[in-house]
Order: C-alpha cells, then structure tokens, then sequence
C-alpha cells in the first residue's frame, strides 16, 4: 500500500473484472494489515485520490475451534473473520473427525487464509486475521493459558451463561472462545480445559460446533464494543 500502483493479488483482478467498475469510479483498496487507499479506476490502471489511510488494530480477540468438515469450516473461518477476530487457531482433538496430515497443514492454511481474505474484504475489515498452523488439543492449551477464554458447547450443563462469565472478567488478558466438535470434548479434555479456561453456558439448545462458535464470538464482541462505548453526554 506504500506505491502509488498497487500490485493486485490475482483474486483483486479478478474481483474488478466481476464488478467491471466505470472509469473515474472510486475504489477502495486495503493490505489486511490496518492500511487502506481510495483510487480512481482508468483504463490505464488506478490513479489515488486520497492518502494513505491508518485503521487502528482492533482488540485481540482469539477464536479456538476443533476444526469441522468442508464448507462448513469455511463458513466459520469467514463469519469470525467479519465479526472481527484477530486469531484463528484450528484444533484437533480426540473426537474431531477431520484429520490434517503434517504435510498438508501450509497448503490448508494458505486456502484458509484466503477465505480470511476474501470475507475481509466483503465485510470492509481493515485487518485479516491471523489463522495458525493446526495444533493438537494438548498444544492449544498452552495458548489457552495467555488468554481469558471461555469454553463453550459444553453438552453437560456449564455454570453460567457466557454474559455473566464476561462480566466477572478480570485482569488485562485478552478474550478468546474455545468450542469443541460435534461431538463435545472428552472427560479427560474437560477437565484439563477447565482447569484453565471458564465453562460458559451458550444457550438452552444444543449448537453445532459452527453455529456455537458464531454465537459466542457475537456475545463477546458485543459485549466489548458496549464496554468500549464512550456514554458521555453530548
């Protein structure tokens, strides 16, 4: 974004030869690292109209999730990314039906981080987030420990609804949701998640893993963005 003429990824040139804009039409582009820069579109390629523009970083906010099957994994990744989170990391535990090679992870990664892409700039995010390698149950919990998460699609009764769970946060360490797979996490991986993640209860209804994972990213940003909100009086 630092050029007057951008270099455009092949999936840009291709979304402007979808949207076939008019000359002297205006577009936005953005580097998915909190940059972004108005053009004119020409014939002749895109003269700026405007400076550079900084987007402030938003809140960290990490989304843990075994990772489900197909399309219905993309639709998870593009949904997080549009509600604004800043980390993904894919994990496999005991009960987590899909099974990711070693040798397939950068290639898995690189197709994620394209629908990351994609649905960042549908949604106008200024910021991609990060989607990590995939790790095991045992090696997330290491990454648990550096956040305030909360575990949820528990199918056994949690203690407290996500909204109650957030509002007794304390200390400075970033948010973050853990949501297993379909078919709920083992005894034993309950018990190691407790011991460093707070069991929240996501509603009456038995979510699948995806749907889960929405629902409790929702709540959470909500819930920051009213916290952030500056109530003072005009």
């Amino acid at each position: 974004m630092k050029s007057d003429s951008p270099l455009l990824s092949r999936e840009a040139k291709d979304h402007l030869k979808v949207i076939r804009p008019k000359a002297g039409e205006r577009i936005e582009l953005f580097d998915g690292e909190g940059s972004s820069r108005v053009f004119s579109y020409s014939n002749d390629g895109l003269v700026p109209l405007e400076p550079i523009k900084a987007h402030p970083k938003p809140p960290e906010l990490t989304l843990f999730a075994c990772v489900t099957k197909g399309q219905r994994w993309d639709w998870t990744i593009q949904k997080a990314t549009e509600l604004g989170v800043t980390r993904i990391i894919p994990v496999i535990s005991k009960r987590t039906i899909v099974r990711i090679a070693e040798d397939e992870s950068a290639s898995k990664v690189s197709r994620w981080q394209k629908i990351a892409s994609e649905a960042a700039r549908q949604s106008a995010t200024k910021w991609i987030p990060e989607i990590a390698n995939p790790v095991t149950f045992e090696k997330s919990l290491d990454l648990v420990r550096s956040t305030e998460c909360f575990v949820g699609a528990l199918l056994q009764s949690p203690p407290q609804p996500i909204m109650k769970a957030l509002a007794r946060r304390k200390g400075d360490r970033p948010p973050a949701v853990f949501v297993g797979p379909e078919g709920d996490f083992t005894p034993e991986e309950i018990e190691s998640l407790i011991s460093s993640a707070t069991p929240v209860s996501l509603g009456s209804s038995i979510l699948r893993a995806e749907t889960a994972a929405i629902y409790a990213l929702i709540v959470i940003k909500a819930y920051l963005d009213a916290e952030s909100f500056d109530c003072t009086d005009d």
